[in-house]
């Protein structure tokens, strides 16, 4: 994979990733921001903990303050008597200081204020702040009842409690406000800094060795490309994937179509969401899913898929296929016809050699007897030979009406005679004569069975092949049966649909059989074998399915 850097696109693609982060650097980036946005959360969180734990410390400890300073004789004294206001500034001012609050203020019994706000008040500046309103809010201190909240004080947001100062005979005189100024974000910030850096270091600790750590890992898992690399090698995948003009099947180890292309698509009729679906549940016939998952077959093995030849090369993945396998699939359906188109030719081509060997040896006996003066007995055998052959071409012109058809048996009466194997054409033969097409897909299927009965009985003495062809109510019946040993019962259909041959060879072997079914099937048609009898039946009126097909 890593020879795609000697590509232009690859090139291109190089520095396309170089003026980019590297993935450690894009996990530590993100390591870092996820620290940061941890830290802020952390500090929102720390400075709203803070907020609330001031209200509710500085709240209960001001309202001891103002209870406290409610209870002081010298504040009810001075509240009680308008001559005496003046103690209440000194006293506020002590207890304030005592206290440690920000703001001590003692108002009357209309809400006013009698004494100065903050530190430092002196008896002129209550003098002054007499009068002055506060604001209460939500407060009920002028109805004998404490008080806790926040509110404005000199334009301060401060945590303060009213108490009432009470006099002996039940009356409200007026209340006292203690209150303590609300510290601000950075202040409160400050207060839990500690805990904070705490939580920094150890994140920033954490997400650093963490990213690298995982960058390392993912580099590996990788082979060490980065995440451009990564797309753009998927890119240029799929672009293969897809120009390749052969089937290419990709499953797993469960069996699930990982990936496929458009022609291993169309050649095994499979949905546009066939990705991640079982070959079963695709509805791929059990023995073509094996054929496509099957480990260490032989290459180039001819498999019958839809009524079309296509050539099987599977590739398994991992030990034994452990990780799955990736499977070719080359549609051979045109190619395997025209070599069909090729053997016929090449069968009158024997036929006629094997003719013109009979021929000069027949000659040549001839000659030899005249040159003996043997007259009569060469006047015998150009008799018997001539009637041999005459006899045979009269039977088979008188039984088999179709010329193709007729002219392939009498060729490979020739070839059967050269391998001292007999051919002979059976009793209830009756052939008319068929339409163009009917009559090549007859040439096809006789031509094959035959010459899978030829293979049979080769080297057997006394060799046998027979044929017989008649229309029938289904179509036009073909049967071919020879003296050989016969095909097994257990592999009837295996001899039409895996290419099966007994002679070895693997894939490149047993394509007749293979083509005389998909021959048969294209018209509507069917082919059997019982032994060393074959019968295929092709009907007349399958053409136009056959077109379809």
């Amino acid at each position: 994979m890593r020879r795609l850097r000697g590509t232009p696109s690859a090139a291109i693609e190089e520095g396309r990733v170089r003026g980019r982060l590297t993935l450690a650097g894009q996990f530590l980036l993100l390591q870092l921001a996820i620290v940061v946005a941890l830290l802020i959360a952390v500090a929102g969180v720390s400075l709203a903990q803070a907020d609330a734990r001031f209200r509710a410390e500085e709240g209960r400890r001001m309202l001891t303050v103002a209870e406290a300073a409610a209870a002081t004789d010298v504040v009810r004294v001075g509240l009680a008597d308008p001559d005496r206001v003046g103690i209440l500034q000194p006293t506020a001012e002590n207890l304030r200081s005592l206290a440690g609050a920000d703001h001590l203020v003692f108002a009357d019994d209309r809400g006013r204020a009698l004494t100065a706000l903050g530190a430092g008040g002196s008896e002129a500046a209550g003098a002054d702040a007499a009068g002055a309103p506060l604001d209460l809010g939500e407060s009920r201190v002028l109805s004998g009842k404490a008080w806790i909240g926040v509110t404005d004080l000199d334009g301060d947001r401060a945590v303060v409690a009213h108490a009432p100062v009470i006099a002996d005979d039940g009356r409200v005189l007026g209340f006292a406000l203690a209150g303590r100024d609300v510290p601000g974000p950075a202040a409160s910030l400050a207060g839990s800094a500690p805990d904070l850096f705490v939580y920094l270091g150890v994140a920033s600790f954490l997400g650093v060795v963490g990213s690298l750590l995982l960058a390392r890992r993912v580099k590996r898992q990788t082979l060490g490309m980065e995440p451009g690399e990564i797309a753009g090698l998927a890119r240029h995948r799929e672009a293969m994937l897809q120009g390749i003009r052969e089937g290419v099947l990709g499953v797993d180890a469960q069996g699930r179509v990982v990936l496929v292309n458009a022609p291993a698509a169309e050649l095994l009729r499979l949905p546009a969401d066939a990705a991640g679906r079982g070959l079963e549940e695709l509805g791929v016939e059990a023995d073509i899913a094996a054929a496509l998952t099957e480990r260490g077959q032989a290459p180039d093995r001819v498999v019958l898929i839809n009524g079309r030849l296509v050539t099987v090369n599977c590739m398994p993945l991992g030990p034994e296929g452990a990780d799955g396998s990736v499977t070719t699939l080359r549609d051979h359906t045109d190619l395997v016809a025209m070599r069909g188109e090729l053997d016929a030719t090449r069968t009158a081509t024997e036929a006629l050699r094997a003719q013109a060997h009979e021929f000069s040896n027949q000659l040549h006996v001839i000659g030899g007897l005249i040159g003996l003066e043997a007259y009569e007995e060469a006047a015998e055998y150009i008799a018997r030979v001539g009637g041999a052959r005459t006899r045979l071409t009269e039977d088979v012109a008188a039984r088999v009406a179709d010329p193709s058809v007729a002219a392939l048996l009498i060729a490979k009466a020739s070839l059967a005679a050269e391998q001292d194997t007999g051919l002979e054409v059976a009793p209830g033969t009756d052939l008319p004569q068929q339409d163009g097409a009917l009559s090549a897909d007859l040439v096809t299927v006789v031509g094959n069975l035959v010459d899978n009965a030829l293979e049979a009985v080769r080297g057997q003495e006394g060799g046998r092949v027979e044929v017989e062809l008649a229309e029938a109510a289904d179509g036009v019946r073909v049967r071919v049966r020879d003296s050989g040993p016969g095909v097994p019962p257990e592999l009837a259909e295996e001899v039409f649909r895996r290419g099966f041959s007994t002679k070895g060879g693997g894939g490149r072997r047993g394509v007749g059989l293979a083509l005389i079914r998909m021959v048969c099937e294209r018209r509507g048609g069917a082919v059997r074998v019982e032994g060393a009898e074959f019968t295929a039946v092709l009907p007349a009126a399958g053409q136009e399915e056959g077109g379809r097909e």
